[in-house]
């Protein structure tokens, strides 16, 4: 009806967005499964278990408190910005930051050995065998963790023997070791099934119990019952399935369960590294259309990635950095009038038909959207890109990959006419950030900021930051296409806060042109 769309259209002339609520991030410090694991260590096992790059590796891991005080890590979990890296002299890993602890206001770092107690309690299937020392050992440390204490600890009261371990070991288990100390195995989850082996469960297991942990720290800092959520998106690039399925799912209510999400229903989402931000979209469409009230992005850590540029690293004589796993959790949820919105209409994204040079993927993730209003590259007062560590990718040759990616944003400033040619350094400094999230694959891809984007704006610091997500869809050898999506955070204005006693005059006005309109209707 007439009537009835043109009161739905003003609405009580606001136009809502939702918002994001709050955010947490965490890091697994993984020495042991960097070894065991990470692919670049797993590929040349098989070729040369006796190769000199294998035997110098140990010699090249960092303890967890010098993981703790490196300053990226620090950053990643919100105790220092990233602005703050600038004055902090290079290589970071020898400027230590030892006033630093493991917990930030965003989330924490967590040492290997709990992990592994983290590890069980995420376990639904028994696969987890922990010895009965190392078990009492880790649940004393769990039991005064601020978060992992509320969840079913008595899953590490089940112990298994050194002879059980052996032979899960031997029928194709995978060993959890800490040092040269064997305190545990995950067993396969299928005799034939070749998705179901130990290496894979073990994989999927610290995509789940990660992806708690972050959620854990989510409703520490939103400050919500997790009975409050709706739903869940996870957002990892991990395949979780069995032969007949191979990516099927759900990491998701996986998580949900441990967490103790009870009235959450969620799934999956894949996208390579872009994958968060087709997440967040996802959940910030959920909300805006009304589905849902409270929609979660997370996404747990890739063991495949530790250790991926070892290689590199044990060369140059450095540490390997690439020793910790990443984790998020996002919370979307309905405009309060307060925390910053997503514009769901200020949205970027790669066209299949656009091609796949850089230039065409920026220009339609970052430049078509400030078209449609009118906007400068200089309206943004902070992109977030890829935001890997440069001191993990430049010394494999793949240069400062957020510097890189600044400087073809201002490229395209230029063309437009926004900034002049000579402008472009000033534009990355201003409008950039140093690199400061680990090599996980979607972990540095545009989300390692919202937390301190979230925070900045509240403050006053900035009005909104662009996040972008790329990704590269040949490496399933699919396509040769390239991902990329972005979105933009901006400052609230108010525009969702009514009052009780206007929200209820709405509500009655609106019945009362609805009876009109049946009225007409029947006449």
């Amino acid at each position: 009806m007439v009537i009835i769309t043109l009161f739905e259209k003003i609405g009580g002339g606001k136009m809502a967005f939702p918002v994001i609520k709050s955010s947490a991030y965490a890091l697994i410090h993984s020495p042991n499964l960097l070894i065991s694991q990470g692919t670049t260590q797993t590929g040349e096992r098989d070729k040369d278990p006796n190769s000199e790059y294998l035997q110098k590796l140990p010699q090249h891991l960092r303890s967890f408190e010098e993981v703790v005080a490196y300053p990226p890590n620090q950053a990643y979990i919100g105790s220092i910005s990233p602005e703050d890296l600038k004055n902090i002299p290079r290589p970071w890993y020898q400027n230590l930051l030892a006033e630093k602890g493991r917990f930030g206001p965003f989330g924490e770092i967590m040492p290997e050995d709990e992990f592994y107690g983290l590890l069980k309690i995420a376990d639904t299937f028994d696969l987890v065998l922990l010895t009965e020392e190392f078990s009492k050992e880790v649940k004393g440390k769990l039991e005064n963790h601020p978060l992992i204490k509320n969840l079913n600890l008595s899953k590490l009261d089940k112990y298994a023997t050194e002879e059980e371990i052996n032979k899960a070991v031997n029928n194709g288990g995978e060993l959890l070791t800490l040092g040269e100390k064997v305190v545990g195995c995950v067993k396969k989850g299928h005799d034939t099934d070749k998705n179901l082996t130990a290496h894979i469960i073990l994989e999927n297991l610290v995509v789940k119990a990660s992806g708690v942990l972050a959620l854990l720290h989510l409703k520490n800092n939103a400050g919500i019952s997790l009975e409050e959520i709706d739903y869940i998106i996870e957002t990892s690039e991990e395949a979780c399935g069995d032969m007949n399925q191979r990516g099927g799912g759900n990491f998701a209510k996986a998580i949900g369960e441990i967490a103790g999400c009870v009235n959450a229903t969620g799934s999956d989402t894949r996208a390579f590294c872009a994958a968060p931000a087709h997440g967040i979209l996802n959940a910030a469409a959920l909300v805006k259309a009304g589905i849902y009230k409270n929609v979660v992005v997370v996404a747990g850590g890739a063991t495949a990635k530790l250790g991926m540029n070892g290689r590199d690293h044990v060369k140059k004589g450095m540490p390997v950095l690439e020793d910790v796993l990443g984790a998020f959790a996002i919370l979307i949820s309905e405009d309060d009038g307060i925390n910053p919105v997503i514009r769901t209409d200020i949205v970027g994204k790669h066209n299949i038909g656009a091609g796949s040079s850089p230039q065409a993927v920026m220009q339609g993730i970052v430049t078509n959207p400030l078209d449609k209003w009118d906007l400068k590259i200089t309206s943004i007062d902070k992109y977030s890109v890829e935001m890997q560590n440069p001191e993990i990718t430049e010394p494999a040759g793949a240069g400062d990959v957020p510097k890189a990616n600044y400087k073809m944003i201002a490229a395209l400033g230029v063309k437009r006419g926004d900034i002049q040619r000579a402008e472009i350094e000033e534009f990355t400094e201003k409008h950039g950030m140093p690199g400061f999230a680990p090599t996980q694959g979607h972990i540095p891809s545009g989300v390692p900021y919202i937390g301190h984007c979230h925070r900045d704006i509240l403050a006053g610091n900035i009005q909104r930051a662009m996040i972008i997500g790329k990704g590269s869809l040949f490496l399933a050898r699919m396509t040769n296409q390239f991902d990329g999506l972005s979105f933009v955070v901006e400052k609230n204005i108010g525009q969702g806060k009514e009052e009780k006693g206007s929200k209820n005059l709405n509500l009655l006005l609106a019945k009362a042109l609805r009876e009109v309109a049946e009225k007409f209707e029947m006449e």
